[in-house]
């Protein structure tokens, strides 16, 4: 056998760490990542890394708005070797995003070729497509050669790029953004940018403005796919001073006439990120699913502008309640939400408001300005410093020649005569012979002025900070200018309105209004004939089963059943089975316990009202509307306890002014209906008082008119006289008027 021989040991130097701790730090350096680097945009330009990077390599290429178009794989292959090693394919779909009128409301890209389109259809591969800057972009960069903003080293060391834009254009809140980072997510739709400099003008004017002010001068979104919202005043606000919330939007559309009174709508406008297409195939599935009752058919009649066609299932269809169906189950209605979730100063996520994300950029323009200044200044400085080397140069000139001429080391020698920086000396060394002209110094001296001029405002412009924000408004102002909602660009695309109150029953409004039949047998069984029949007897039953309830009613109507429980339940008319054999069982369509038994069947009237009582006489008056079921369970209305019943479901005429009640012992009161309260659910009152068993039936008339019924060989009653029984309510009553039914059933 051979010896076990131990496995080698590791190396010595191996750091043990927990595992735990391991995680959390390396998910926490992810995390990190991606809510700085790619997912949250930065306030101050709105931008996220790709997308300023894309922007800074555009301008080292020099893509200006009016020089020609490079290809796009030259631009994402710049932007990937020198700034953003992440892959070509995202920074290529940034870019298109950023091209794509549909996308952008104010594209920053300018492109060429096939950059894809509304349907969702996806561009060109970039060795296709050509690109260059907009005038959007130029605002954005404007400035950022001249120190406006810190630059960082990139990946790798060997360039530096910024760390925001400098960003005159509103970009944010004009462009909008999203994105999902780790543990937190970023959705700010697009707005108009007139509006928003309007806001941000009020906001120099007025340090404390209100948010109500902000949010009124800023309407709302404004959408590149134009759209209608439909959020009333107070809700848009809230959104926008929280930072959280979320805009409805519609799409816009017409109705055009057609021959012969036909008519269809016409789309013209969808919702922000709602791809044609999907939406278009949707609209075709819930068609095929028959989920769109009042719509016939959809078509796509776009050209370059959106026109979607839905046709209606007969002309008799109401416009608006066929586009209320479309909205609520489709994406023609669709809800952009808004979660104002930036980097602030690019370094603290936070979510903002509206008015505080307009003061970081306004806080930010003003450091652009104080550095460009600056900047300025200490290039004046330079210049001057020359200029006054290049005046003791002329003033001087045969010495200065002479020095030249004769010395070996001029420059040192210019210096000490002169008394000249080393600045001076290297530029009068550097001069050419033909500046030595006569009119040279005159334009010296011209040039020196205007610069000492220029120098003297710029410092008053840095020591005075009404001065500052002065001409920060009226930068802010020539963008306004620029778009304006009187230019194609800048006009308000998404308007507002007020959804329609429209609470209808889909379902319902497509069913064509017929006449039937109800039929219902004593053992439960339910069906429909066509037409309304006068001649019942013809009607045929189950062996060992009869007649119980048959009235005329519509196929648009509500049937209501009120069972012994206390229970109503409510059935569709048209969902009732045909004519064909004895119908079904109505357990079939409602949880009707066994045990229960069916009291009343009939058509719902709207305002209507109904008398109900139990065994034991108590009762009350109901609302029909109360009593409508929305469930298979029913809706209990008369709350009765076994052995008691619920008996009596009787109309209540609306002139009716007292309530007739008999008993089982054959004693029959009359009293007024005032002393029965109308309830909406519940035990009621006594209506009878009884010695033994319990109550009959009853019901409510009109005291003038007389109380009726009909015996049982069919002959109709009508006693006028009738003080004998008129009494309070629970009072016991007295045997009824000769001619009452045996059944004690007022028929």
């Amino acid at each position: 056998m051979s010896k076990h021989v131990p496995p080698p040991e590791g190396p010595k130097d191996i750091e043990r760490i927990d595992l735990k701790d391991a995680l959390e730090e390396r998910y926490l350096a992810y995390a990190l990542s991606t809510i700085m680097h790619r997912a949250l945009p930065d306030v101050r330009d709105g931008l996220k890394p790709v997308h300023r990077r894309l922007l800074h390599v555009m301008q080292l290429l020099r893509l200006d708005p009016n020089t020609a178009f490079k290809k796009s794989a030259k631009i994402v292959g710049d932007v990937m070797g020198g700034y953003h090693p992440h892959g070509d394919q995202s920074i290529y779909d940034a870019l298109v995003r950023l091209a794509q009128d549909f996308a952008s409301r104010y594209p920053l890209v300018d492109g060429q070729g096939n950059f894809g389109n509304i349907d969702g259809d996806s561009a060109a591969a970039y060795r296709y497509t050509e690109a260059r800057m907009t005038e959007v972009a130029k605002l954005i960069l404007e400035g950022l050669d001249e120190d406006t903003v810190d630059f960082r080293p990139n990946y790798d060391g060997s360039v530096t790029e910024p760390v925001v834009l400098p960003g005159a254009f509103p970009n944010l809140l004009a462009n909008g953004s999203s994105g999902i980072a780790v543990g937190m997510a970023t959705s700010i739709p697009p707005h108009n940018a007139a509006e928003l400099c309007d806001a941000a003008l009020h906001l120099i004017k007025t340090p404390a403005a209100t948010d109500e002010k902000i949010g009124t001068l800023v309407q709302g979104p404004d959408f590149p796919t134009g759209g209608i919202i439909i959020d009333d005043r107070a809700s848009i606000l809230e959104a926008y001073r929280t930072g959280r919330g979320g805009f409805r939007v519609r799409a816009r559309w017409s109705q055009e006439e057609l021959a012969r009174g036909t008519w269809q709508i016409v789309i013209t406008e969808i919702p922000y990120l709602v791809q044609k297409s999907r939406l278009i195939e949707k609209i075709a599935e819930l068609l095929t699913a028959k989920k769109l009752p009042l719509l016939a058919d959809v078509r796509d009649e776009s050209a370059e502008d959106v026109r979607l066609v839905l046709e209606p299932k007969s002309r008799t269809v109401d416009p608006l309640l066929l586009m209320e169906q479309m909205f609520r189950n489709t994406e023609l209605e669709s809800r952009i939400p808004l979660n104002m979730n930036v980097l602030s100063h690019g370094k603290v996520p936070k979510v903002m408001s509206l008015k505080e994300v307009l003061r970081e950029w306004l806080d930010h323009r003003k450091e652009v300005l104080i550095r460009r200044s600056n900047f300025r200044l200490n290039e004046i400085a330079r210049r001057l410093e020359i200029l006054e080397g290049y005046l003791i140069a002329y003033l001087n000139l045969d010495e200065v020649i002479r020095i030249i001429r004769e010395e070996d080391e001029p420059k040192p020698a210019l210096i000490k005569r002169f008394t000249l920086t080393d600045n001076q000396a290297e530029a009068i060394l550097n001069m050419r012979l033909r500046a030595l002209r006569k009119l040279e110094e005159m334009e010296i001296r011209n040039e020196h002025d205007k610069l000492t001029k220029e120098q003297k405002g710029l410092k008053g412009l840095l020591n005075s900070d009404d001065e500052q924000w002065s001409r920060i408004s009226d930068e802010i102002k020539a963008v306004k200018e620029k778009f304006s909602k009187k230019t194609p660009l800048g006009r308000r695309r998404t308007d507002f309105a007020e959804a329609p109150e429209i609470d209808a029953d889909f379902e319902q409004a497509m069913i064509d209004k017929e006449p039937v039949t109800v039929v219902c047998s004593e053992k439960g069984w339910i069906r429909t004939m066509k037409g309304h029949l006068e001649d019942f007897s013809t009607l045929t039953y189950k062996d060992g089963d009869a007649a119980k309830f048959t009235f005329h009613a519509q196929t648009t109507d509500k049937i209501m059943l009120f069972s012994s429980s206390g229970k109503f339940f409510t059935l569709d008319a048209a969902k009732l089975p045909g004519g064909r054999g004895h119908g079904e069982p109505v357990r079939l369509m409602c949880d009707l316990d066994a045990a229960d038994s069916i009291i009343a069947l009939f058509v719902h009237q709207p305002g209507g009202k109904r008398l109900v009582a139990s065994t034991e006489g108590d009762g009350f008056i109901v609302a029909e509307e109360e009593c409508l079921a929305t469930t298979r369970k029913g809706k209990q209305v008369l709350n009765v306890k076994a052995p008691v019943e619920a008996l009596v479901c009787s109309t209540v005429p609306e002139e009716a002014d007292h309530v007739a009640a008999i008993g089982d012992n054959r004693k029959m009161l009359i009293f007024k209906r005032t002393e029965v309260p109308e309830m909406a659910r519940g035990k009621g009152v006594r209506l009878q008082k009884f010695k033994d068993g319990g109550l009959a039936d009853a019901k409510l008339f009109k005291l003038k008119d007389g109380l009726s019924w009909i015996d049982s060989s069919g002959r109709n009653w009508n006693v006028t006289d009738l003080k004998e029984w008129i009494g309070e309510r629970a009072q016991a009553g007295r045997l009824p008027p000769k001619g009452f039914p045996k059944n004690n059933r007022f028929g």
